[in-house]
């Protein structure tokens, strides 16, 4: 056997030719003229992102609400100062001059008050994970498409700029039909020893995987996950009370997925996506999830696009901006509760894998297990 055969290949092929990078529209787009008055119920840690990313894109958001007013007044303060400020979110509902509510609350609140958004005749975005019964969600589609307005959620990793990129290159046919996905995360989860999470046993594929679940949903979209099979284990060093180790396959038609967490990981953190399909290879790898590099591999050779921006920046403003379109242009929003539906389907299939400790079919479960 020559040294080449030794190597099964992997060491044989020449280094490609560097190409063009498609380009591709993979930053959020705004509606063209709608700019409505924007409301945010619950103003918690994360809706700084929230406001900033608003506040860059020229957002009217005309009234801040929780239930700790001090807190709601601070964000007020940070980023808009002309709203109002108040801590019953009923108030915010009430207000005519308000069309859209950006509802990040914590999920066992949420479905209340979307709830009473539709029923005040607000477009709503919601906070993910978007519901813990998809049952429950199932209703609220239907009762926003019975009061015409549309419901859509926080999925804001689909606009991160690498995420972005690569789904608008599979549907660009640039890499032909998808056959794997594999995603890979090393980071430091252990910050959430000090928080309300740290109470939260499935930590990992709930509140953080959730965004891994969704986006492999997009990728193999309009193929559906069939089977999952999850286990969770607790790293030796790690703080945090949750497990903070996770691996999960998933089975589409035709497809595969495997997704792989290390939330202990101090040093030499890593995040990498690999997608390769029937005519190419797209690769996003980076030491944390903004600063993410693609890499595209064709028969033509190797692209790397210049990509600008940041998950957080362009995640939350992209989630958002669709909304808009879609209330613009009278459509359903690619986002929409409808749509994450089928995400969620994975997530709880994946947590129930994790418990029984063997393989669930997608779709057999419809709740978050307690």
């Amino acid at each position: 056997m020559t040294e080449s055969d030794q190597e099964y290949g992997l060491s044989a092929q020449h280094a490609s030719q560097r190409i063009a990078a498609p380009d591709l529209p993979y930053q959020p787009r705004d509606p063209d003229s709608f700019s409505p008055c924007i409301g945010l119920i619950g103003c918690g840690g994360i809706t700084e992102y929230h406001l900033a990313a608003y506040r860059e894109a020229g957002y009217d958001i005309a009234a801040v609400c929780d239930i700790d007013r001090e807190r709601a007044e601070h964000r007020r303060d940070e980023f808009y100062p002309e709203a109002t400020v108040t801590d019953d979110y009923h108030e915010v509902l009430d207000d005519p001059m308000i069309d859209v509510v950006d509802i990040a609350t914590h999920p066992k609140e949420r479905v209340a008050i979307i709830q009473a958004a539709l029923e005040a005749g607000k477009h709503v975005l919601s906070q993910k994970p978007f519901v813990e019964n998809t049952g429950v969600g199932e209703e609220l589609v239907t009762l926003a498409n019975m009061r015409g307005l549309k419901l859509a959620v926080n999925q804001n990793g689909r606009w991160a700029p690498h995420w972005s990129y690569m789904r608008h290159a599979i549907a660009a046919q640039h890499i032909g039909r998808l056959a794997t996905a594999d995603f890979s995360v090393q980071w430091d989860h252990n910050w959430v020893a000090d928080t309300p999470f740290n109470d939260i046993h499935h930590l990992i594929l709930y509140d953080f995987a959730i965004h891994w679940f969704d986006i492999a949903t997009v990728f193999f979209a309009p193929r559906g996950p069939l089977r999952v099979y999850a286990e969770l284990a607790k790293s030796p060093s790690q703080r945090a009370t949750p497990p903070l180790l996770a691996h999960i396959a998933v089975d589409w038609d035709g497809g595969q997925a495997t997704l792989s967490f290390n939330g202990d990981c101090p040093h030499g953190q890593r995040d990498t996506t690999t997608l390769v399909g029937s005519k190419g290879t797209l690769r996003s790898e980076g030491p944390t999830l903004s600063q993410q590099s693609v890499t595209l591999y064709t028969e033509q050779g190797e692209a790397i696009p210049d990509l600008e921006g940041t998950w957080f920046k362009q995640g939350f403003h992209g989630a958002m901006a669709e909304l808009l379109c879609a209330i613009d242009e009278d459509r359903e929003p690619t986002n929409s509760a409808r749509n994450n539906l089928a995400s969620l389907d994975l997530c709880f299939a994946a947590i129930a894998s994790a418990d029984a400790h063997e393989p669930v079919r997608v779709g057999d479960v419809k709740r978050m297990a307690e």
